[in-house]
């Protein structure tokens, strides 16, 4: 009797994982597609109601990383800031991400398919397609969980990352000129993004 109540034990342990990936893969495609319909409808209220613009962007940048995002940008570089240069950094760019975030419209407006929802601990990666202008675009949400929440914290369309484009020329200039220089080049970006 022992025996078989250990092996029904052993069983229901090694079952657990699968269930918890699942719930965890269920959690992040809920998490993407109620993303996705937030935005849509906003986006179109825009047209009516110009206070949506403000809903819009807040619903397309408030479950991104900018902190990872920009960690991830900066690779080694950010490992050398002080904590008050990693905020100036992280405050600078976040805005000028969110600036930016409603330049073109027609790619939120785009019906989106959810191919493929995977989870490996506390990262998940889910690739879609969404139909843009006549073409179909391949676009995949990197996210990681914190604090119990899932967070995005790199977005690839068509197999070029968000955090990849940035990396390039983030690095290439701090090498080249320093960290004061990067944030002035960053701080006139904003100001232009802004204006």
């Amino acid at each position: 009797m022992k025996q078989a109540l250990l092996i029904v034990i052993t069983g229901m342990l090694m079952w657990m994982p699968s269930v918890s990936a699942q719930d965890a893969e269920s959690e992040v495609r809920t998490l993407i597609m109620q993303r996705d319909r937030d935005i849509k409808a906003a986006v179109r209220s825009m047209e009516n109601d110009p206070s949506q613009r403000e809903v819009a962007r807040s619903l397309i940048n408030d479950r991104i990383d900018f902190e990872e995002m920009g960690r991830l940008a900066l690779g080694r570089y950010y490992e050398d800031l002080s904590s008050d240069e990693r905020s100036d950094f992280i405050e600078t760019f976040g805005a000028i991400v969110r600036a930016q975030s409603l330049g073109d419209l027609s790619v939120y407006e785009a019906p989106v398919t959810v191919k493929s929802v995977t989870v490996t601990g506390e990262k998940a990666s889910v690739s879609t397609t969404s139909r843009v202008r006549e073409a179909d675009l391949d676009v995949v949400y990197q996210l990681h969980r914190k604090d119990g929440v899932w967070w995005l914290h790199d977005i690839i369309i068509d197999d070029v990352g968000t955090v990849e484009g940035y990396s390039v020329s983030f690095q290439t200039f701090l090498r080249k000129r320093g960290f004061e220089a990067f944030m002035q080049s960053l701080r006139k970006r904003l100001a232009s993004e802004e204006g």
